[in-house]
């Protein structure tokens, strides 16, 4: 059987934690930073878990890693 293939867009965006859970970066902290609040701000820069429901489709297209 040949070997399963990364998806390379998926892999940049994701990571893959030891339990096997799936974190992402929060979106909206490229430009625009000054009209957003501190509080705002703040949650943007932390990682973030993927739902349950989610990550089940996004794991097809991590097979490795």
């Amino acid at each position: 059987m040949p070997k399963l293939k990364t998806r390379k867009a998926l892999a940049k965006r994701f990571k893959k934690t030891a339990t096997g859970k799936l974190l992402h970066w929060r979106a909206g902290r490229r430009h625009l930073m000054s009209g957003k609040s501190a509080k705002r701000r703040r949650r943007l820069r932390k990682v973030t878990g993927v739902f349950r429901s989610e990550e089940m489709n996004l794991l097809r297209g991590l097979p490795v890693g």
